[in-house]
């Protein structure tokens, strides 16, 4: 059985407080989540003082610029740190997506096994070219994206020097929370099979039935957004779980893992039983006398199935039968 890679994608739902952040943790780790994902950057260096927000970022969060809005979602690079290690006594593993060269040196220094590419910095190069010189294990979310920057993407990663080995793609749609309708989880399979890769699956739908269903169509990883509240303000809230909403999802998420098996088709030891119960064997339809060859009309077939199987119809049928059978008596050829 494959264990699915189960990373609960705090990001910003901290709302820029560590205490909150150290709360997340606990529910991630109480879920039975693999992984905990924050987001570090250095906001000034992450946008400029003109980016506007998403339309979903002033839906959810209300008017402003990005970078206000980025500032009150910031955590200090100590309180990193400390979150680094808050997960370590917690036995959940911590994971952050860096936003800028800042944040990237961080993460670097504090020995991180994996590191997350966004969406966003897909198309940006000399972020790809600084992650792929760090030599680790890569997963790269590929929302808004086309297949042709996918290629470019991964050309630059192994071009400076990742193995390709090292790659593991995220199918995603960036919208939050995104339409179902344009999920298009098909994507899941197509990638594999066009770059060779594993391909995950990271969710912003409402709800854990596609994350659940991405697992079924072979995603060896999951993220997925979670908070404390929904009713928290900020711009991510409204698209993530609930700290029960996760803990279903990983529930549902594992059972799903075992269910898949390894694709060979043969009798599971919990059915076996009832092999005998369910099947049928071949039995007299009157009172067949010995010596009186077998027909179509005076046999027929009845549970249990613990005896001659009906299978064996065409070959006993015209032979004589070996002794006398009662109605309702099960056939034996001897």
């Amino acid at each position: 059985m494959t264990r699915t890679l189960i990373i609960a994608e705090a990001g910003v739902n901290h709302n820029g407080s560590y205490e909150l952040a150290c709360r997340l943790v606990d529910d991630a780790a109480e879920a039975g989540a693999d992984i905990v994902k924050f987001q570090t950057f250095v906001p000034e260096l992450t946008v400029s003082a003109t980016a506007p927000k998403a339309a979903y970022q002033t839906r959810n969060d209300g008017a402003g610029s990005q970078l206000d809005m980025l500032r009150g979602l910031s955590l200090t690079f100590d309180e990193h740190r400390r979150l680094r290690d808050y997960c370590a006594a917690r036995g959940i593993e911590y994971l952050s997506t860096a936003f800028d060269m800042p944040s990237i040196e961080l993460l670097a220094s504090m020995d991180c096994r994996l590191w997350k590419i966004p969406s966003g910095e897909v198309t940006n190069y000399p972020y790809l070219v600084k992650i792929a010189s760090m030599g680790r294990p890569v997963i790269m979310s590929t929302g808004m994206c086309t297949e042709a920057e996918i290629d470019d993407a991964i050309g630059v990663l192994t071009g400076a020097g990742l193995d390709r080995s090292l790659i593991t793609l995220l199918h995603c749609t960036t919208e939050y929370p995104a339409p179902p309708a344009d999920v298009n989880l098909r994507c899941i399979p197509a990638m594999r099979s066009r770059y060779g890769l594993p391909v995950g699956y990271s969710d912003h739908t409402r709800g854990i039935e596609i994350p659940v269903a991405a697992v079924a169509l072979g995603a060896p990883v999951i993220e997925k957004h979670f908070t404390l509240s929904r009713d928290m303000p900020g711009p991510d809230h409204r698209a993530s779980l609930e700290p029960a909403e996760l803990s279903a999802m990983v529930s549902a998420i594992r059972n799903v893992e075992a269910a898949l098996g390894d694709g060979r088709k043969r009798v599971a030891a919990s059915e076996a039983p009832n092999r005998a119960v369910a099947r049928k064997s071949i039995v007299a339809a009157a009172d067949i006398r010995r010596g009186e060859p077998f027909t179509d009309s005076n046999l027929t077939t009845r549970r249990p199935g613990d005896g001659l199987s009906p299978m064996l119809w065409p070959r006993i049928i015209g032979t004589p039968a070996p002794r006398d059978f009662a109605a309702g008596e099960q056939i034996t050829l001897q």
